[in-house]
């Protein structure tokens, strides 16, 4: 059975902050468009560069535009989401479970904030604690299908621009979160520039959006002909051309380790045998040449981990997500619970809209 079935002639709504979120949502909004339905963007705040939306991508201006147009549903790669929309809101995630702790010391990648009619889950170590608050408080749906994000990075890219034949050293990707509680980016400054100058390996770097500036600026000027500094709304061709990524805790290191490469950490927050972790800048360099070496033990427990994280290597987790979305809008959710109200959320939601109808 066709997997996007009953996508004909339905509006789904994309639903941006961050410019990372087209590349979450572009695979999908492709299953959309070959299956028939109509897709726009809304891209809410001053965080998300329009430029960046292609010339055939059309994009909602106003909440009224977006009522007016009327979407069955909207996917989110959020949080939040403004429950004052029409139509079946959908969570499709931003990131994975990287172990981040809030200064409560709890993770907030579980939380449940009464905006999400279905969640669609990006493996087994996800769906199961969404599936447990599902069944407490059954106002929301949970589905199992794989993350949107990931469908390209099961395919080669042709002419992938951070792939180099003539550099045949191994190429390192160091990326970092934005948290200056977490962020190698501040503490590994004088690292990153003897691994530069070492010679050994050709360098991209490439940092969360939000990292501070006088950070970028610092790595920028290390940029020569064999460190990179790169801005990108795509990181899987990034992702795709190195052969090891050092990193703190943010969650792309989960979307390299499924493609089955080794990632060094400096001190991670959630560390386990399928990562080498470290705690010492001097400790560094030492651990990237031993990754580079693909320890069998290593190998192992990366592909055990991948199996709980996202065991899809089949690039159909879109048509997954739209075929639960689609299932949704036909039944109606009709064995769900109302949401709660979440009055300051919404109002706040409001506020930062600017949008007071009712």
């Amino acid at each position: 059975m066709e997997l996007a079935q009953g996508t004909q002639g339905k509006r789904y709504l994309m639903y941006i902050s961050q410019n990372y979120s087209y590349a979450i949502l572009r695979p999908l909004q492709q299953q959309i468009r070959t299956h028939g339905g109509e897709v726009k963007w809304f891209l809410e705040g001053s965080e998300v560069n329009p430029d960046f939306l292609a010339a055939d991508e059309h994009r909602l201006h106003s909440i009224d535009e977006i009522k007016a147009w009327n979407p069955h549903a909207t996917f989110a790669p959020a949080n939040i989401l403004p429950t004052f929309f029409p139509g079946k809101k959908v969570a499709v995630f931003h990131g994975f479970d990287a172990g981040k702790l809030n200064s409560r010391g709890k993770n907030d990648h579980f939380t449940i904030r009464g905006c999400f009619d279905l969640y669609c889950t990006q493996g087994p170590n996800t769906t199961g604690p969404f599936a447990q608050q599902a069944k407490e408080m059954g106002f929301f749906r949970v589905r199992e299908t794989g993350w949107t994000m990931l469908d390209p990075l099961f395919s080669d890219i042709a002419n992938n621009p951070y792939k180099s034949e003539a550099d045949t050293r191994p190429t390192l990707l160091i990326c970092s979160t934005f948290s200056k509680r977490l962020s190698l980016a501040p503490q590994l400054i004088e690292q990153v520039k003897q691994l530069r100058d070492s010679g050994k390996y050709r360098i991209l770097v490439q940092f969360h959006p939000k990292m501070a500036t006088e950070i970028v600026d610092q790595y920028k000027a290390m940029q020569d002909d064999t460190l990179t500094f790169i801005e990108t709304d795509n990181v899987i061709p990034l992702l795709q051309a190195a052969d090891v990524m050092l990193c703190d805790t943010s969650s792309i290191l989960l979307m390299f380790l499924l493609l089955r490469r080794p990632v060094v950490t400096f001190n991670n927050q959630a560390p386990g045998p399928h990562i080498l972790n470290v705690t010492e800048a001097s400790e560094v360099e030492a651990a990237i040449d031993h990754a580079l070496t693909q320890p069998v033990a290593l190998m192992q427990e990366i592909e055990a981990f991948c199996q709980q994280l996202h065991p899809y290597q089949d690039g159909l987790s879109s048509q997954r997500v739209l075929a639960a979305t689609n299932d949704l809008i036909e039944s109606d959710g009709k064995e769900l619970k109302r949401k709660p109200l979440n009055i300051i959320r919404q109002f706040k939601m409001r506020k930062k809209l600017g949008y007071w109808r009712f």
